[in-house]
C-alpha cells in the first residue's frame, strides 16, 4: 500500500513502526461551536482510512481530540453567558451527535485538552531546559529557528515567513516566528501552571496529546489542509526538538471543500452546518460525493454532483435489498466474513483512490443486476463484495429483515402470479411491498 506523504511529497509504501500495528491520530475539532460541513471532510476520510487498515488486518489505534480550551472557547462562553466547561461540554455533544448521524462514531480514543495539562506542563518544562522554549513575563514561547529544518512539511522558506511575521511583532517574542506554548491571561478560564496563570498554547495541545496516548512517534497524522501551517508545522517543531523526529512517518492531509468555487469557511460566511446539512442529504449521499473526488483534491460542491450521489446511492441500496431476497430465498449465506476483493484493493492501495472505487463500485453492481435477472452463479460473491466495499467507505444500508412468514408470502405471491390469479396475487404482493421486501 502506498500513502501520499505531505512530508516529503511523494507517494511511499506504508510500513508501520510496529509490525501489523497503526497509530493514527487526527485533529479534532475547536468545541466553540457547531461544525460545519467542511469539517467533516477529515472525519469522513479517516473514518474510510481506519476501516480500511483493519480490512487489511492491521490493529489500528485511532484518535481525535477535542481542543477544549480555547480562546474562542472563552469568547463563547461570555456570548452565551454560561462557563466555558458548560460550552466545551455543549459542542462536543453536539459533535458527537453529528457524529452518529454521519456514521462516523467508531473511533479509539478521544482526548480533550484539559485531561492533559499536566503532560503540556511536562512536556514544556522539558522544552525550557532544553532551551527550545523561554518564559516571558509568564508567556512560554518556541524558539523556531533552533529548529534546523522548520518548514519542512509546508515548504514555507523561514526568512519569508519572517518577513511576513514582522506585520505582527509581540514585544514579548525574541523572534517574530516565535510560537506560544503557554499564555498568561486573565480574561475568562485561565489554569495554575508554573509560569503563572494561562491557558496551552493550541499548537502545543496536539504533539502533547499524541505523546501520552502513542509515545514519540505514531504512524499517520491526518488532518484538513489547512492545518499543514502553521499547526501541524509546529508541531513537527516541537517534536524535533524534544525527540528529534518528525512525530508521524506519514502525513496525510485532505482538501478544502469549496462553494461555488470559493473555500468553506467561517470567516467567508459560506458554511452549511453539519447538522442542517444531514437534514438535506442522506449520509450515504454525502460520503460518495466526498469520495467521487480523491481526498487530497478540493472539491467543489454542486447540486449535480450530489444528484449523481443520490443515484448512485439508490442503485446500490437497491441491487442489495434485491440480492438479499434473492439469497435468503434460495437458502445461501450472505455473511461477508473473510471476503476480500483484489481489484478494490488495487485502487485502495494506491493512496485510497476513492473514485477509482466508485467506478468499480458502479461496474459491480451492474454485474449484479444482470446476475439476478438471469439467475447467474456470481449473485452471492458479487452481494458480499459490494457488502465489503460500502461498509470501508462508512455507507450504511439498512436492508429489510427478512423472516419466514415473508418467505412464505413471497412464494404465495409467485405462486398466484404463476397461475393467472392476479388478485390474489396482488395480496401476497402488496404485504412485501408494505415491508419493504419489494
Amino acid at each position: 500500500m502506498k500513502i501520499y506523504n505531505s512530508l516529503t511529497d511523494k507517494k511511499e509504501e506504508f510500513i508501520p513502526i510496529k509490525e501489523n500495528e497503526v497509530t493514527m491520530y487526527v485533529c479534532g475539532p475547536t468545541v466553540y461551536n457547531y461544525v460545519h460541513i467542511g469539517n467533516m471532510r477529515p472525519v469522513i476520510t479517516f473514518d474510510m482510512v481506519y476501516k480500511y487498515l483493519k480490512y487489511l488486518g492491521y490493529k489500528v489505534t485511532y484518535a481525535s481530540n477535542f481542543t477544549d480550551i480555547n480562546p474562542k472557547i472563552i469568547n463563547m462562553a461570555k456570548e452565551l453567558n454560561i462557563t466555558e466547561r458548560e460550552v466545551a461540554d455543549k459542542f462536543i455533544k453536539a459533535y458527537l451527535e453529528d457524529l452518529q448521524k454521519y456514521n462516523c462514531l467508531d473511533i479509539d480514543k478521544r482526548p480533550r485538552v484539559i485531561e492533559h495539562l499536566d503532560d503540556i506542563f511536562v512536556f514544556i518544562n522539558k522544552l525550557i531546559e532544553k532551551d527550545y522554549a523561554y518564559v516571558n513575563d509568564g508567556d512560554v514561547y518556541f524558539r523556531v529557528k533552533k529548529v534546523k529544518d522548520y518548514g519542512i512539511l509546508s515548504n514555507q522558506d523561514i526568512e519569508e515567513l519572517e518577513s511576513g511575521a514582522r506585520v505582527d511583532i509581540d514585544d514579548k517574542k525574541e523572534d517574530p516566528l516565535d510560537f506560544a506554548l503557554w499564555r498568561k491571561t486573565s480574561d475568562g478560564e485561565q489554569f495554575d501552571s508554573p509560569w503563572g496563570k494561562g491557558i496551552p498554547g493550541w499548537h502545543t495541545e496536539c504533539v502533547v496529546m499524541i505523546n501520552s496516548i502513542f509515545g514519540n512517534k505514531i504512524d499517520i497524522h491526518g488532518g484538513g489542509i489547512d492545518l499543514k501551517f502553521p499547526h501541524h508545522e509546529n508541531e513537527i517543531a516541537q517534536s524535533m526538538a524534544l525527540n528529534n523526529n518528525h512525530l508521524a512517518n506519514y502525513w496525510m492531509h485532505n482538501g478544502h471543500i469549496n462553494v461555488d468555487g470559493e473555500k468553506m469557511s467561517k470567516s467567508l460566511g459560506n458554511f452549511i452546518l453539519a447538522k442542517d446539512f444531514i437534514k438535506m442529504h442522506d449520509a450515504n449521499v454525502i460520503k460518495i460525493a466526498l469520495f467521487k473526488t480523491h481526498y487530497r483534491l478540493p472539491l467543489n460542491f454542486t447540486d449535480e454532483l450530489f444528484n449523481e450521489s443520490t443515484n448512485i446511492n439508490n442503485k446500490i441500496y437497491n441491487a442489495l435489498k434485491s440480492a438479499k431476497l434473492y439469497l435468503v430465498l434460495n437458502n445461501e449465506d450472505i455473511s461477508i466474513n473473510g471476503i476480500r476483493d483484489n481489484k478494490f484493493e488495487e485502487y485502495m492501495d494506491d493512496d485510497f483512490n476513492t473514485p477509482n472505487v466508485i467506478t468499480y463500485l458502479l461496474e459491480l453492481l451492474k454485474e449484479l443486476n444482470v446476475a439476478i435477472r438471469t439467475k447467474g452463479e456470481n449473485i452471492s460473491l458479487l452481494y458480499k463484495k459490494i457488502m465489503v466495499i460500502t461498509d470501508i467507505l462508512g455507507l450504511v444500508y439498512e436492508l429489510p429483515e427478512i423472516t419466514k412468514s415473508d418467505i412464505e408470502n413471497y412464494n404465495k405471491w409467485q405462486e398466484y402470479r404463476n397461475k393467472k390469479d392476479f388478485e390474489n396475487a396482488d395480496i401476497y404482493r402488496n404485504k412485501l411491498i408494505e415491508k419493504n421486501i419489494i
